[in-house]
């Protein structure tokens, strides 16, 4: 039904795709990137059309969530496209999808009604609020995940209001978590010898991502507030000027406060009572801000970074997306990797962020036209050109 490269390390694992926009296909590209052999189901343009939920089907965003799979277009609105998705189950191991909760109900393609096809599923949901609860229903969106989730109050600067972070956090993590959950689920399927149901949401991921601040609230009953670019807890930690712009300094402990001091030659704050220890320096981090800046911005960016680095202060410079990919680090990291698309020709997208010792992973291909392999997926299934031509007439694929 799929293919795979069988060097990598989930290439015995084959995923069928039924998710859209953002949170879906950050899971399901996880499991694609490492191999998985991966079948996107998306409707027929006939009964669609051509727009795409996600962005224009050749543009940066689409490519970079979709690669790595194969693509077949099914009408599961449709009794037969239905029967047919149902046989390619019979030996899948992973359907993931992040419908709002009672679509695939009414598809008839949730987890109770596919597991009776084949008990050894192992089923991926992400919602917005949860499969079930009083917002059960509600429609999901990062933006509103960081609000509810708490991201936003605790994010910008204090007194201008709530803000939320440059990227779909709350979707992302979603993502991720439900991959892992997947990947769980494989694990004690071994065990067992039997699928279940992940389900996550952007709710709980956003909440969960809130980590200390979370804990600071559940163990203390102490309710974080905005705190812009410094950090919420280390004092100095934050933005500071420089003669050609800012750069981020974090002085975490005593140990660094005084290292930063000697090494920006400010041994007189080390005297000052207000500074003399970490709870001191947080009750007038305003006051050590302005009196570390009135002398960091004597430095280039370059000059202070190189001389913080020498002495051991964690620090470093504010990007830009085009000057993030430029960092000679990140070029080592090989953070961006190449694929040839059928009209954009070469294009870099976004790799992985871990690496394995013995089995490396590079990305292999660009998302397919939708239904490319619409016509080898269902001969692998046993149809003829005839069948498939009336499937076709019929508006199935």
């Amino acid at each position: 039904m799929t293919q795979s490269d069988g060097t990598l390390p989930l290439s015995r694992f084959t995923v069928l795709d039924l998710t859209r926009v953002r949170a879906g296909p950050t899971c399901v590209r996880q499991l694609a990137d490492w191999g998985a052999a991966v079948l996107k189901v998306e409707m027929p343009e006939a009964v669609e059309g051509k727009a795409t939920l996600g962005g224009p089907r050749n543009g940066s965003d689409f490519q970079n969530l979709h690669r790595n799979k194969r693509s077949i277009t099914l009408n599961l609105k449709d009794g037969e496209g239905l029967a047919l998705f149902k046989r390619m189950v019979e030996k899948t191991d992973v359907v993931v999808e992040n419908y709002r909760p009672d679509v695939k109900f009414r598809l008839g393609v949730d987890y109770e009604s596919l597991s009776a096809i084949n008990p050894r599923l192992v089923y991926g949901s992400i919602s917005g609020f949860g499969e079930d609860g009083p917002y059960r229903e509600r429609p999901g969106f990062d933006q509103i995940a960081q609000g509810m989730g708490g991201l936003m109050s605790i994010t910008g600067q204090p007194g201008q209001g709530p803000m939320r972070a440059g990227i779909p956090i709350a979707d992302l993590t979603a993502g991720l978590f439900c991959a892992m959950g997947i990947l769980t689920a494989l694990l004690e399927r071994e065990v067992s010898g039997k699928g279940q149901w992940v389900r996550t949401s952007l709710l709980q991921a956003q909440v969960f991502m809130l980590d200390f601040q979370a804990a600071r609230w559940l163990v203390d009953q102490e309710t974080p507030l905005q705190a812009g670019n410094n950090h919420p807890v280390s004092i100095p930690t934050g933005v500071f000027p420089t003669s050609d712009g800012h750069i981020n300094i974090a002085s975490a402990g005593q140990v660094i406060w005084e290292r930063l001091c000697q090494a920006i030659e400010t041994e007189h704050l080390l005297e000052d009572p207000r500074y003399a220890d970490g709870p001191s320096r947080s009750d007038n981090r305003d006051a050590l801000n302005e009196a570390l800046g009135s002398v960091t911005v004597k430095y280039s960016s370059e000059a202070l970074i190189g001389l913080l680095n020498e002495a051991g202060v964690p620090c470093g410079p504010i990007y830009s997306i085009d000057q993030v990919f430029a960092d000679p680090q990140v070029k080592h990291l090989e953070m961006a990797q190449s694929v040839t698309h059928h009209e954009r020709g070469e294009i870099e997208l976004v790799a992985q962020p871990f690496t394995l010792s013995r089995t490396p992973t590079r990305l292999r291909t660009a998302i397919p036209e939708r239904g490319a392999d619409t016509d080898a997926v269902l001969s692998e299934l046993g149809l003829n050109s005839e069948e498939i031509k009336g499937l076709r007439e019929r508006n199935i694929v």
